[in-house]
């Protein structure tokens, strides 16, 4: 805990030394950028030639099983998230889910609680803290875990104690298991990647505009007040004396909605749920 208090200050030092020619929402568009190439190397170096390897030798439904399993682990925070949030009902929901799939779905396996009627929500503590007005903070790119949220990344300090990887104590165990969980959703988004890169002009602030934008609508289960919709949109736009006002233009053309497309690191992203 220590740690992340640690990192956290020195995030917070960093954006007060940040540049004034990026957008407020993104004050440390410099350091972000750079974290953000590092990533997208290592995804074009290893994950991505490991995604299609598994994903060439896996059968389609062995890897949707495996997809259900972890989705079902995610199913715990998510109850507790609905909780915080004073969402009783939705908590509910998440946890017949749980129960219902690690039992009549062997162990998550199988996913028989949609077809019931009981619906994924997928919540986590970032959306809790931003359910109760916490702000998002600065937007950060974290390295091999792509991109987050002053807030987010503090949020996943909770989120991991209800997570499989707090659960394992064997460690070989649990590293094999977290590999096995970041290779299936890569290649999972294999194709959203290959579709990025040739619609994106500026795959950085593309999916620094998307994650935000998805992030806000998740807090506010996709009703987005018009208030607080155009408070981001002004904060994605850089200053006038930057002279990015081409910024401005394709910022607003990014669906707001939480459909939006995921990062190529996204398997990192997530912190004990996949998103």
């Amino acid at each position: 805990m220590s740690k992340n208090i640690f990192i956290i200050a020195a995030l917070s030092f960093l954006v007060g030394c940040a540049s004034t020619g990026s957008p407020p929402a993104d004050p440390l568009e410099g350091l972000n950028r750079a974290t953000f190439k590092f990533n997208d190397a290592v995804d074009k170096a290893v994950l991505i030639p490991v995604a299609k390897g598994y994903q060439a030798v896996t059968p389609e439904f062995v890897r949707k099983g495996v997809t259900n399993a972890f989705s079902n682990v995610g199913d715990a925070s998510s109850s507790v998230n609905n909780l915080l949030q004073g969402k009783p009902t939705q908590a509910a929901s998440d946890l017949g889910r749980l129960l219902i799939n690690s039992t009549l779905g062997i162990l998550g396996l199988f996913d028989v609680a949609t077809p019931m009627g009981l619906n994924r929500n997928n919540e986590d503590f970032g959306q809790t803290l931003g359910k109760w007005g916490v702000g998002s903070g600065p937007y950060l790119v974290l390295p091999l875990m792509g991109p987050s949220t002053m807030r987010d990344a503090v949020g996943r300090v909770p989120d991991s104690y209800i997570g499989y990887s707090r659960q394992i104590g064997h460690v070989p165990t649990r590293n094999q298991t977290l590999g096995l969980d970041i290779i299936n959703i890569r290649a999972e988004l294999l194709k959203t990647t290959q579709t990025l890169d040739e619609a994106s002009l500026d795959k950085y602030q593309f999916l620094r505009d998307a994650y935000l934008q998805r992030r806000l609508s998740q807090v506010y289960d996709g009703t987005v007040p018009q208030a607080a919709r155009d408070g981001l949109l002004d904060n994605l736009e850089a200053p006038i004396e930057a002279d990015k006002g081409a910024i401005k233009t394709e910022t607003r053309s990014i669906p707001t909605t939480s459909n939006a497309p995921p990062s190529p690191t996204a398997p990192i992203v997530k912190s004990a749920d996949k998103k």
